[in-house]
């Protein structure tokens, strides 16, 4: 798994870029991702929610816009650079006013135990050092039948295989360089992705933290999925 202060210092530099990137490089899929994301958050009707790695804020603006208006969205994340361009945002759109941002680490969440309805991470998963602990961190911050959801890349359907990482290890790094001038951070993205586990081990992961009722919906052939755990009642 990645060393901690290496993604933390990766991240830093192409924080000012990081939006406009992910746009150009997913296509505007995106968009459509966290639109399902927080479709399944508000099915639990949450009272506070957490978005970890929340980088520079979509999710955590995503949830706040699309969730009850008393919901409370507080985003977390251990790179200081990223959280001031989620700051930024928030003062531009007064209907993310509410949205808190602070900094934390996943595998030490400054939350008390059984604490929080629902706790989001979004394409940071598999930037954790120790991904078991991290889990362990986030079901014990969850109230009982809290549920966290994972969005994150996984391994797509075997006929897209091919040409999805022909585009992930052989174009997306160089698109990425014209974008925000540093082809390593998506060099580090492709072979973070090819690492990362399959749904089905996945939801193994999340069970073998403690999680019960584990779910993965698969979206866009697998290109990325949707986990939901819930901490028992």
């Amino acid at each position: 798994m990645p060393e901690g202060q290496a993604v933390q210092s990766m991240f830093a530099g192409i924080a000012s870029r990081y939006d406009r990137a992910n746009r150009v490089l997913s296509g505007g899929l995106d968009v459509l991702w966290r639109k399902r994301l927080v479709k399944m958050v508000a099915a639990e009707q949450p009272s506070t929610v957490v978005d970890l790695a929340t980088g520079s804020g979509d999710v955590a603006f995503a949830l706040q816009r699309g969730l009850s208006p008393h919901v409370t969205v507080t985003g977390m994340d251990f790179c200081q650079p990223m959280l001031d361009e989620a700051d930024k945002k928030k003062v531009e759109d007064s209907r993310t006013e509410k949205t808190h941002f602070q900094w934390a680490d996943c595998l030490d969440l400054p939350l008390e135990d059984n604490s929080v309805d629902a706790i989001t991470i979004s394409f940071g998963l598999r930037n954790l050092e120790d991904r078991d602990k991290g889990l362990r961190e986030m079901l014990r911050a969850l109230k009982p039948g809290g549920s966290l959801f994972v969005l994150e890349f996984t391994q797509p359907d075997n006929w897209f295989r091919p040409f999805y990482y022909a585009y992930v290890k052989g174009v997306l790094p160089w698109m990425a360089k014209l974008l925000t001038g540093d082809k390593g951070a998506y060099d580090y993205l492709g072979g973070s992705i090819a690492a990362f586990p399959n749904k089905v081990e996945m939801s193994d992961e999340l069970k073998a933290a403690g999680f019960a009722s584990v779910q993965a919906t698969g979206i866009h052939a697998s290109i990325v999925a949707i986990h939901q755990g819930k901490k028992s009642c």
